[in-house]
Formats: C-alpha cells, structure tokens, sequence
C-alpha cells in the first residue's frame, strides 16, 4: 500500500483511539461533553473505517451483501439500545417500570426507523442533488421544473424495496395482536433471512473502479484483502457497538438538562446518534459519486431495521422474562408503529419509479420535521390543538397512508415492473433443478 492510503487508514483509526483507551481502561470522570465529545468523533473514524471495508468487499462478494454488512453493523448501536429496554421489559414484567421499559423499547425503534427515512433518505436525496460536483454524478437528473432535480436509483434495488415493502405491510398487523410475538418474530426475521439467501447467490460485481483506500485494498493479494477486510469490520463494529450508547446518553443528558423531556430524548435524540454512523457512510459514499451505493446502504439499513430489530425484540424479552412472552405497549406506541408503517409505505412509492426528487425529498423531511416539532410543543403544553399526542400521531399515518396510495396507483406500471425485475432476480437465486 502507498504512504497516502496508510496515512489514510491511520488518520481514521487515530480519531477511535481516545475512546478504545478510554474503554479498555474504563476511564471514569470524563465530563459529559468530554464523553460525547470522544465518543463522537471515534464514530466517525469508524464509520470511514466501515465504508472502506464495505467498499473493498465488493471484489470478493456480491455489493448488495457488503452493503447488507454494513448496514448491519451500523446499526449494531440501536439493536443494544433497543435490547436493553426490551431486556428491562421482560425483566421487570408487570410492573411499571417494566411497562415503561416495553414502550421505551417500541419509541425508541420507531424513532430510529423514521429518522431514517424522514433525515436519512430525504436529506441524503437533497445533498446528493445539490452537493458539489453533483453535475458529474450520473445518478443526478437535472430537469425543467420548480424542484424537479431528481437522484435516479440503480434498477437493481428492486429487490430491496420490494423485501422491504413485505416487511412494511406486515408492520400494520403488529400492533393488532397486543404486542410483539413470535409470529411477528418468523415472519419479520424469515423475511430478512431470505433477502440475504437471495442476494448471497448474485454476481460479483468487481469491474466498476474505486479510488482511494478501496482501491489500493483491492490491489493486494486476496489473503491480505480479506484479512483486512474482516479486520476493519470487526474493529470499526466494536468501536461503534461500544462508542455510541454513551455517546447517546451523554446527548440525552444534555437534552434533560436544557429542559428536553426524557421521553422525547430516548424516542429521538439517542436514535439519532444511534443512525449517525450509517448516515456518515452514506455522506461518503454519495460525495465520492456512488449515490446507487448510497441509498443501497440506507434502504438496506431501514430493512435489517424493520425486520431484524423488531423480530428480535421478543426473543430478548422472553429471555429476561425467564419464559415464552409477548413484549407488551400501550395504545400510542401502536400508534407510533402505524405511523412509521406508514411513512414506509410513502416513501416506498416515491421509489416505485426508481427516483426520488427534490420535491419528494422535501415532502419526506417537511412531514417528519412538523410532526417531531408538533408532538414536542403538545408534549411541552407549548401551543393548544384539538388534538392529543396521540391523536397526532394517526392525523399523519392518515397523510402518509392517503400520499402513498396516490402514488402507487397513479404509478402502478412502474410497481409491476419493479415487483417484476424482483421476481425475476429471487427466481435467479432459486436453486436449479
């Protein structure tokens, strides 16, 4: 490897240092600023550290099971979260803080899915358009219009998005069953099983060219290229698997102690932190041109999310609960389940045509940014409505229900064919007689 990828490598690893010392040696007495401070930036080495593994996978395996990977391990952070609060549930069963618990484990998923749309795919889309150099990005149509720019995404994804609306339309059914079960636990985790089975069994796709880290990675012998590899996955998993559940609490009690209720911060400010290092990664990506990569990345996260995250959830419950149960949640975290089902839905029919534009991209984050704000100001009796927290939260799944049915009705050739290229590529992976 040349002395700039070496140099690259190490700059990306020196900004994890601080905090891997401060782990391994369980530091205490750090500030909470300092905490986050450490904790932040050793995200961020290991989100670089992550997106050079990725990238280089993508000689030896199939790009969208790297990106899988990736996804994976970008998330690990909410999966503990979550885990925990599931873990209190099942723990703590029938009593109130084990209550608390169960409906903190439902807030802070729902949360994190829909940061990830309404933040993640709205402003990645906005930045991929309106980001330097996007005239050179093939994946950018500029076009005649008031907002009309618009990010294409490689045909290929329709595998993704169609898995992913699998998984969308069963979301609806959760809540109706008092809880998380085990039914949703096969059909949630069969649905991502068998999106990686069939991704496993596509080509390798080493021809397009990389620059950078990635590149000379590539060039080396395959034995050190997987070593390095799996290295850089293990490493960059463990710094952020540990870095970003205080890097989150710390957020969290500087959100108490401006006057942020707790509830609020655990529904969205330590999902945010728990989404940056997958945000990071798609920010790199997408300036680097490889927007098709991108929103791989982020429709894969929101995927492992929507599936695995809530499918597991009962399995961790009944462990702590010492048996079989159903991870219980009251009335308005089956509302918040509604609502990001159905902002799936809606985001899912802007993609049906393979492109998601200015406007839309506008639409998604206007939607998510008024109803965060509106419940914040209900929460905090800052302005009076006619409606309750509650309330809210079934006014916009009603919106995004209504926005997304127009869509795919009024695009329902290009849904056929997208269910169409979907088909044609799971029949691919079918094993031959």
């Amino acid at each position: 490897m040349n002395r700039q990828t070496v140099g690259a490598l190490l700059g990306a690893i020196g900004l994890t240092v601080p905090w891997l010392v401060v782990w391994l040696f369980s530091v205490e007495g750090l500030s909470t600023n300092l905490t986050v401070f450490v904790s932040g930036i050793s995200v961020l080495g290991a989100a670089f550290l992550l997106a050079w593994a990725a990238e280089t996978a993508e000689r030896d395996v199939p790009r969208p099971f790297a990106i899988a990977v990736l996804a994976v391990l970008a998330v690990a952070p909410e999966y503990s979260v979550d885990a925990l609060y599931a873990w209190n549930a099942g723990a703590f069963a029938g009593t109130p803080r084990g209550i608390e618990a169960g409906n903190l484990a439902v807030a802070n998923m729902t949360g994190a899915n829909r940061i990830l749309i309404g933040i993640g795919w709205a402003g990645i889309a906005l930045f991929t358009v309106y980001r330097s150099g996007a005239d050179l990005d093939p994946a950018v149509e500029h076009r005649d219009g008031l907002l009309a720019d618009a990010v294409t995404v490689h045909k290929d994804l329709a595998l993704d998005i169609t898995f992913l609306l699998a998984a969308t339309l069963w979301a609806f059914f959760v809540p109706l069953f008092g809880g998380i079960d085990a039914l949703d636990m096969a059909i949630l985790v069969g649905i991502y099983v068998t999106y990686i089975l069939v991704i496993l069994r596509g080509d390798i796709e080493p021809e397009e060219e990389h620059v950078g880290v990635p590149a000379a990675l590539q060039a080396q012998p395959k034995w050190r290229r997987v070593s390095t590899v799996l290295a850089l996955f293990a490493y960059s998993g463990l710094i952020i698997f540990t870095a970003v559940e205080p890097f989150a609490h710390g957020l969290e009690t500087i959100g108490t102690n401006i006057g942020v209720p707790p509830f609020f911060m655990i529904q969205w400010i330590a999902p945010l932190a728990s989404e940056s290092p997958e945000l990071i990664v798609v920010v790199y990506l997408v300036n680097k041109a490889r927007s098709t990569a991108g929103f791989n990345a982020l429709i894969s996260s929101k995927l492992n999310q929507w599936t695995l995250l809530i499918g597991t959830l009962v399995v961790v419950y009944s462990i702590a609960y010492g048996s079989y149960g159903v991870l219980p949640f009251d009335a308005k975290q089956a509302a918040e389940i509604w609502l990001t089902a159905a902002q799936s839905f809606f985001a899912l029919g802007i993609l049906t045509n393979f492109e998601i534009s200015v406007r839309e991209a506008l639409m998604l984050l206007g939607l998510f940014v008024s109803q965060v704000g509106l419940e914040f100001l209900i929460i905090r009796d800052a302005v009076a409505l006619p409606l309750t927290s509650h309330e809210l939260l079934l006014v916009y799944t009603g919106i995004y229900l209504v926005l997304g049915a127009f869509l795919f009705i009024t695009r329902w050739g290009a849904f056929t064919t997208l269910l169409g290229r979907a088909s044609r590529t799971i029949g691919a992976a079918l094993p031959s007689r």
